[in-house]
């Protein structure tokens, strides 16, 4: 994609959706923080379901503490690999007690030190929370990225380092936003809807569905777009 059409892509985007902003519920740093590391490898609506209470109770990383790792495993059982997470999120509350004042760091190395958390998740903390100009790579940004061509790349790093150089201002702050809502509801992994999509005309993508209920090409883009390797992992 070319520099002309990626800025009329996100221009588009940013006409429809004006205010992006995080499907995952919080409110503050910290419990962004908690929510975005239990979200890996698990949806934002079952993460928002196991923490609407949790953050009822826990608004710090003391909170955190005081309730311990049982106490947490039973707000967070419904949510995949639940007794890992649990055991990383303690363990980040005691590293944020003792050595941050209880506060979560702006800066990514300090942030990928704790347990549990990797560049994905910084990312997201870093863009959310303090309106840095970061790129978390999640399934659906690798995705819509390799898919239209904007930042093509074999893994997240790649497109993370390609969409750096490459989304324009002022969309930079909010493009993690927008691609991932066009990924997770309009350029989907299996059947991407491109008959309803904006930007179709300006997609590089091969496979295209310009009508509803058209069969999907069966090429690797179109059945997940890499999904597997952007999923996140601790460096």
């Amino acid at each position: 994609m070319k520099k002309d059409q990626i800025f009329e892509f996100f221009r588009r985007l940013a006409e429809a959706n004006p205010s992006p902003e995080t499907e995952l519920e919080y409110g503050n740093v910290y419990q962004l923080l908690v929510a975005v590391t239990l979200s890996a490898q698990a949806t934002d609506v079952g993460v928002n379901k196991a923490t609407r209470a949790l953050f009822a109770k826990v608004k710090t990383p003391q909170d955190m503490l005081d309730l311990g790792e049982e106490g947490l495993k039973e707000h967070i059982k419904t949510i995949g690999l639940f007794n890992s997470k649990a055991k990383n999120v303690i363990a980040m509350a005691e590293i944020l007690v003792r050595e941050h004042g209880g506060e979560v760091p702006a800066d990514r190395d300090l942030l990928t030190a704790l347990p549990g958390v990797g560049r994905k998740t910084a990312n997201v903390v870093l863009n959310c929370a303090f309106g840095a100009e970061t790129f978390a790579v999640d399934t659906h940004i690798f995705r819509v990225s390799n898919r239209t061509g904007i930042a093509k790349g074999k893994t997240p790093l790649a497109v993370e380092k390609g969409l750096e150089k490459k989304v324009p201002q002022p969309f930079r702050v909010g493009s993690h936003h927008w691609m991932i809502l066009h990924g997770r509801y309009v350029c989907k992994a299996r059947t991407p809807e491109c008959w309803r999509c904006e930007v179709v005309d300006l997609c590089g993508f091969k496979g295209k569905i310009l009508e509803k209920g058209a069969k999907p090409a069966t090429t690797p883009a179109t059945r997940g777009g890499g999904a597997r390797a952007a999923k996140e992992k601790k460096p």
